[in-house]
């Protein structure tokens, strides 16, 4: 029900649990990277840490193609009530789910430096759910927009049939999970000698992670690096002494690693993972674009936001593997067929192509 126009509201009901609010000032256009890092912010701060007891209220989420409410299940009560066109970015973070809405700002020239955010952090199984249905209320408001104003527009109806398909997509590798995760880190400790090299090769991650980092993609064998005996091949390295190199450039990192040559102890926070990337993508249909594009083996172009990119594609990667099999040495009118050609499930291996170069011969590693 609408409490001020006194007409009920066709919608959807979800129950969860509401963990709290905070409030984050972010620039007038930010990146999808930067709003997912901001919803993890935001889950940061009001998330109790493990093994404490968390602060929480029974709540109903009514989403609708006009409004997102919050109601008391105790008390009947609307907590919140957020117009649809407030809100700007939904993320689901594992079970939780982060609601972010543009706060009114009276000072107009405020408004295009910098905005001031409103997140709330609940806490349902459904969360993935709660988030799509969000994002096709949107879609759904964008449709009767259309239509009231005398405009017929088709292609949302595809855009509509994709979300379908982007639905069922699974997210591999959860990355910003994974991440956020302390447990998942491994701090790591090289003993050096001053003036030696670390004696790693570092690439990028590859465009399209969710946080964007460098990995080791090489080590001298009888570099400190090696000598440790705490790295591998594929660990993906977030910060040197102290420093963050997630969402830098490749040269910058590369840099802040030079800048300990004169150091005798260098400390990495790494996540393990292997040097192949696992990517699934699910295709009912060859009607349904995949969202990248190949040449001779590698990936050039990726589409933000298409099933390609959930599934785990990543810009300058090598494709190693389709559906368990090597296409190595397979020619590019192959390859590209194979993948134009696939519907169900898609299975790639890959890895970053610099990497693949240094582990097949190709390039000599240059050490820093």
């Amino acid at each position: 029900m609408d409490p001020d126009n006194k007409v009920l509201i066709e919608g959807i009901l979800f129950r969860a649990r509401y963990l709290g609010s905070t409030q984050l000032i972010s620039d007038g256009n930010p990146t999808k990277l930067t709003r997912m890092l901001q919803a993890q912010e935001a889950v940061g701060r009001i998330k109790a840490p493990e093994g404490e007891s968390q602060p929480s209220v029974e709540v109903d989420l009514f989403v609708s193609t006009e409004k997102i409410m919050v109601l008391n299940t105790d008390l009947q009560e609307i907590m919140m009530d957020h117009s649809l066109r407030s809100i700007s970015y939904i993320a689901d973070i594992g079970n939780l789910v982060v609601l972010m809405a543009k706060r009114r700002s009276i000072n107009q020239d405020e408004v295009k430096r910098q905005v001031k955010m409103i997140c709330h952090v609940f806490e349902s199984e459904e969360a993935q759910v709660v988030a799509q249905s969000i994002g096709q209320a949107f879609q759904v408001a964008y449709m009767e927009y259309l239509k009231a104003n005398g405009i017929e527009d088709m292609s949302i109806m595809k855009d509509l049939d994709y979300q379908e398909v982007l639905n069922q997509q699974e997210i591999m590798g959860d990355e910003l999970l994974m991440f956020a995760k302390k447990e998942c880190q491994k701090e790591v400790i090289v003993p050096k000698h001053k003036n030696e090299l670390l004696g790693l090769v570092i690439v990028e991650s590859g465009w399209g992670s969710m946080l964007p980092t460098v990995v080791v993609a090489n080590m001298m064998p009888t570099g400190p690096a090696a000598r440790c005996g705490h790295l591998n091949i594929g660990d993906q390295i977030i910060s040197v002494n102290g420093i963050s190199m997630v969402g830098l450039p490749l040269t910058a990192c590369q840099n802040q690693i030079k800048t300990t040559k004169h150091l005798t102890l260098v400390r990495l926070v790494v996540v393990p993972c292997p040097p192949v990337v696992e990517v699934l993508i699910k295709r009912p249909d060859t009607k349904y674009q995949l969202g990248f594009s190949v040449q001779d083996g590698i990936i050039c172009s990726l589409l933000r936001g298409g099933i390609a990119e959930r599934g785990g594609v990543r810009v300058g990667h090598r494709i190693i593997e389709i559906n368990n099999q090597s296409v190595v040495a397979t020619p590019h009118d192959r390859i590209v067929s194979m993948l134009a050609n696939s519907v169900g499930e898609l299975r790639m291996k890959t890895m970053p192509t610099q990497m693949f170069r240094l582990l097949t011969g190709q390039e000599l590693p240059v050490y820093i």
